[in-house]
């Protein structure tokens, strides 16, 4: 987890099959640009044309890694497949970003993922035992290497992505193209989202969130169920539901506070909503007296006006954002990142200046960056900061593709809630509870609470330290 700030995602994945070859770089780009909240650190564009794959790839945001010629360049084709990183398993830049494309005896595939497998160092170990060689220090990798085992003795790629997940723990979202069909899978728990759209001119898309169909002309039809592996090729649309309802749906609740949109509709449930949802649970279970509720950009936004409409305090914009900057957790280092919250949030003094402050946040991580965003609160002139949190505590390290590797970083582990409010300098300060968060949506269940001290859904490795590869790469 990056030193101050939020709490970081996977990935994000878009795919796309054509019933006729044309340029369809361009629309993953823009599906890709949709998804960039998902990653930041790198972005790639594979592109099968009759079998032959062209890839781009490269560190840095959608815009800076596509130039028109180089989305020019990849050509036309039927399938593509296309990726956003930010790196939880392997270090970021130009080596470990995807989609990843492996060739072998019966044509070549092209793979990206969203997720964090926790049985990667068993699965990798037995295939270096067996003489694969790793190019990446991606748990990514490990997948496209179980896949490519089963596809060299099973009939079709669908058949061969079903047998590998029945080896493979964990959280993927996957999309793959092979020299003929577009595969989209999910792990059985669903811990991560993954949806699926159709075009007017007939195409078939896949994508993280439904953001990204919007993005493309894409309608929604309906999302990829855990453990489901969906196919797409010339004779049509297929799907091999046989692993579904295998273990407990585990959708990562962070979603819906934090990652995705809030125009995503992740699960059958909007993202708004279910944000203005934490909100209230808030008002309800900490009231504050206060004259003007106001979140932190963006997804703190949400959660403030269902505040604001559950307590009657008004809402209001309490910051204006930068939005040409990157997330402040890119920065390199924490006097860089604290210093990029104030290029990033300025206080908007006429609407906090003298006035009892609710401030709404998605979560505190370490405190860092929350202490700097009252700090400027405070140099406004806010009278009093009440602050309220969409989320509960932080408590336990995720194994599944957030980035929070260590209890032992987690300040809700050491601090009371008391205390917390006085490191990061609130008059009060409030979380949401285990229960509120399971009922984000109004649907009780379903959810993966670990991090919050709920049960992990699957065992969990002995050590998930994000570098754990890299020495090999190193060596080598």
């Amino acid at each position: 987890m990056r030193e101050g700030g939020k709490p970081r995602e996977a990935c994000g994945v878009f795919g796309v099959f054509a019933p006729e070859k044309r340029d369809l770089a361009p629309m993953v780009y823009h599906g890709l640009f949709a998804l960039q909240h998902r990653g930041q650190e790198s972005a790639g564009i594979a592109l099968n044309d009759d079998g032959l794959f062209r890839a781009h790839r490269d560190a840095g945001l959608v815009g800076e890694v596509f130039s028109g010629d180089e989305l020019a360049k990849l050509g036309e084709g039927n399938i593509a497949v296309g990726h956003v990183r930010y790196a939880t398993t392997g270090s970021d830049g130009k080596l470990n970003a995807q989609p990843l494309l492996v060739n072998h005896r019966k044509g070549a595939m092209a793979l990206a993922h969203n997720g964090n497998l926790t049985n990667a160092s068993e699965l990798r170990r037995m295939l270096e035992e067996r003489g694969s060689i790793f190019h990446t220090s991606t748990d990514s990798e490990v997948i496209a290497y179980m896949i490519v085992q089963e596809r060299l003795r099973r009939d079709s790629i669908e058949e061969a992505v079903a047998a590998a997940m029945d080896v493979l723990e964990g959280a993927y979202s996957l999309v793959i193209a092979s020299p003929a069909k577009l595969i989209a899978a999910r792990d059985r728990h669903g811990f991560r989202p993954l949806c699926m759209g159709s075009t007017a001119a007939g195409e078939t898309v896949f994508a993280s969130e439904s953001c990204a169909l919007d993005a493309v002309g894409a309608s929604f039809l309906r999302d990829v169920e855990p453990g489901e592996v969906v196919t797409v090729g010339p004779e049509g649309v297929s799907s091999d539901r046989s692993r579904c309802g295998a273990a407990p749906k585990s959708l990562c609740v962070f979603e819906y506070i934090y990652f995705s949109r809030p125009d995503s509709v992740v699960d059958g449930a909007g993202v708004c909503l279910a944000r203005q949802r934490a909100g209230a649970f808030l008002a309800l279970a900490h009231p504050a007296e206060a004259d003007v509720v106001i979140g932190v950009p963006d997804s703190g936004l949400d959660a403030a006006i269902g505040y604001a409409r559950a307590s009657g305090i008004p809402y209001a914009i309490g910051f204006t954002k930068n939005k040409y900057i990157g997330r402040t957790f890119i920065a390199p280092t924490q006097g860089a990142r604290e210093s990029g919250v104030s290029l990033k949030l300025n206080p908007i003094r006429d609407v906090v200046a003298g006035k009892r402050v609710v401030l709404i946040d998605d979560s505190i991580v370490r405190g860092t960056t929350c202490r700097r965003t009252v700090g400027l609160l405070r140099s406004a002139g806010a009278k009093e900061i009440h602050m309220r949190v969409s989320a509960p505590p932080f408590v336990a390290p995720c194994w599944y593709g957030t980035d929070i590797d260590s209890a032992e970083n987690l300040i809700a582990n050491h601090h009371s809630v008391e205390e917390i409010a006085g490191i990061i300098g609130v008059d009060s300060l409030g979380y949401l509870t285990l229960e509120q968060v399971r009922n984000l949506t109004g649907a009780p269940g379903g959810f993966c609470t670990a991090c919050f001290g709920g049960e992990y859904p699957t065992p969990v490795p002995l050590s998930g330290e994000k570098n754990r590869f890299e020495r090999k790469i190193h060596d080598t």
